[in-house]
């Protein structure tokens, strides 16, 4: 029996299967002994992108209702070393170690938050990473909106200021209120740069400098964090906040599995890949999602983000199996690129092109949000086969409409 394996169950992963699952019941008979196996450290597929918001209840998606409808396998299990020479894959389980090999590699491990070495930031800092980290934030704040009223209490520290540092800023007000800190809470978003949200250009900065100040959430750029604590955070211009929060959102690199590859990555740690998702140089292995780099137009390399992890798991997925088979390839090619800032209780941020025009903000935009993250980004559920395959068909989705 061939094998494909699928490393990760994040949007690439995920698509990555089903797009695979798809090809092989389009193959036939052919195919139909191919065993895809997607190996994963967690059982669910954790939407990862709504992690920062107030309701967690319906972003970790058991992966058995996804993947069982399609003869997927899937194996919690933590991938510990990858040999393509040997196309073998060793993994850890509660069990011990056990390797697996394929005659197909897709390695669609993510990306992870960068923790650099600050005095205290492992022992005392959050994050909205992954899902856990995301449950574990919300216990936390739950457990201070019990306690009596202090600065520290009430104040909330996010340290980054690009994408993710300014959702969960925006969204904070929100999650403090729900945890009972009402009122006197202070929201302070930190970054080493002169402005917020750097990327987003002359055009929507002032959006969003809008909406924060809207919001009531103070800023602090130029500094860096020297030292974090239980109850403060010390910045390098000196100052000490009072702050029993404090949530880590600067910088992500590719998935570390990314460099046991010998192959070539970019300052972020991805792999180049071909319009195909072939990692080149690896003859067998494709990639896909934030561990992977392609020029997405000939010109932009894709972003990390669902918005490119979702097709280029769809194209892997179809491509594996049409290469295992000897049918023809098909090239992913992205021709529009769009950004939709959630800025919580203001609205939201819709920008296009790779300049980021502002096309629609407030209430407008954050209507679209909405529809992206809880109904654009999501696989079809209730154990449906047939809407499974539809949707992992390699196709591009038309950008987002904005609603009105």
């Amino acid at each position: 029996m061939a094998r494909i394996l699928v490393l990760g169950a994040g949007f690439a992963g995920l698509w990555a299967a089903l797009g695979a699952a798809r090809k092989r019941d389009e193959i036939g008979a052919r195919a139909a002994d191919t065993e895809i196996l997607v190996v994963d450290r967690n059982a669910y597929h954790n939407i990862r992108v709504r992690n920062y918001e107030v309701d967690l209840a319906d972003v970790a998606l058991p992966l058995d209702e996804l993947l069982d409808p399609v003869d997927v396998r899937h194996r919690v299990a933590e991938v510990v070393a990858i040999d393509p020479a040997k196309r073998e894959v060793v993994v850890k389980t509660g069990s011990g170690a056990e390797t697996l090999t394929y005659d197909r590699l897709v390695l669609t491990t993510g990306s992870e938050l960068v923790r650099p070495a600050i005095s205290g930031l492992a022992a005392h800092g959050f994050d909205v990473d992954t899902y856990q980290a995301a449950m574990r934030l919300d216990a936390h704040l739950a457990a201070l909106g019990k306690q009596p009223p202090s600065p520290a209490r009430s104040t909330v520290a996010v340290v980054g200021a690009g994408f993710t540092g300014i959702e969960v800023a925006a969204e904070m007000p929100a999650k403090l209120a729900g945890a009972g800190i009402n009122g006197d809470h202070r929201v302070i978003l930190i970054d080493p740069n002169p402005v917020v949200g750097a990327t987003f250009g002359a055009h929507g900065r002032p959006v969003i400098n809008e909406a924060l100040a809207a919001l009531g959430v103070e800023t602090r750029l130029n500094v860096r964090v020297n030292a974090v604590s239980a109850d403060s955070i010390t910045l390098s211009s000196g100052e000490i906040i009072p702050a029993a929060t404090a949530v880590w959102c600067a910088g992500m690199h590719a998935s570390p599995l990314a460099a046991m590859l010998p192959a070539e990555r970019d300052k972020l740690g991805r792999l180049a890949v071909d319009h195909f998702m072939r990692v080149e140089g690896l003859p067998g292995v494709f990639a896909a999602g934030d561990v992977a780099a392609c020029l997405i137009d000939g010109e932009h390399p894709t972003v990390m983000s669902c918005q490119f992890a979702r097709p280029m798991g769809r194209f892997a997925g179809h491509n594996v199996v049409a290469d295992l088979f000897g049918e023809k390839l098909l090239p992913l090619n992205i021709d529009w690129y769009v950004t939709v800032l959630d800025l919580g209780a203001w609205g939201a941020l819709y920008t296009t092109g790779w300049d980021r025009e502002v096309h629609t903000t407030g209430a407008a935009a954050k209507l679209t949000k909405q529809t992206i993250n809880r109904q654009r980004i999501y696989p079809p559920r209730n154990d449906d086969r047939t809407a499974l395959l539809a949707a992992a068909a390699p196709t591009i989705q038309a950008a987002p409409p904005t609603r009105k």
